[in-house]
């Protein structure tokens, strides 16, 4: 799927959750913000950007999970394979998965490179619920709050919040090294 295609796909099942929709294009300019520090991975990353959050469909969800609803969606769809991947592994996924039960569905899609995987969860930790950028830190204090702390999200944000900031921090020194910062 290229990323008009993806786009037009994104907007159709984001259609009725406007928060999320706008969410998913800051998505995709950090994405495309990264392009040069990925080279060839910058157009499959931009696709994965913009498609990380349809899980949240209504016509997508199957687990409850987004991440993982969200990759078996598009698998469906005949998305490329390392699309569905990013999108079923992007930020606290593993974390999520084991709270719910669901490592083994997480485990049907390949675990994507660390340095494709690191920039997705850059990507979504620097864009905010409404589509505003935002500093990670505060990202995930904004999910931790929303989220109380008997919810699985709040849980797996929580354990995961060390990996996720050493994943922004590693992007960000790409960056820096390529005078992108």
């Amino acid at each position: 799927m290229d990323l008009r295609t993806a786009h037009r796909t994104a907007e159709s099942l984001l259609a009725d959750l406007p928060s999320r929709w706008a969410h998913s294009r800051r998505v995709l300019e950090q994405a495309q913000r990264l392009a040069p520090v990925l080279g060839a991975d910058a157009e499959v990353l931009a696709v994965a950007a913009v498609l990380h959050d349809v899980g949240y469909a209504s016509t997508a969800v199957d687990t409850g999970q987004h991440m993982i609803d969200g990759a078996r969606h598009l698998s469906r769809l005949g998305v490329d394979p390392e699309v569905c991947s990013l999108v079923a592994f992007h930020s606290s996924s593993e974390w999520e998965a084991a709270e719910l039960g669901l490592s083994a569905e997480l485990a049907a899609f390949r675990r994507p490179s660390s340095e494709l995987l690191d920039a997705i969860t850059y990507c979504d930790l620097t864009s905010g619920p409404g589509g505003a950028a935002v500093d990670p830190v505060s990202r995930l204090d904004e999910v931790l709050q929303r989220y109380g702390p008997d919810h699985v999200v709040h849980r797996a944000v929580f354990a995961a919040r060390p990996a996720l900031l050493g994943m922004v921090e590693r992007v960000e020194k790409r960056l820096t090294g390529c005078g992108q910062s």
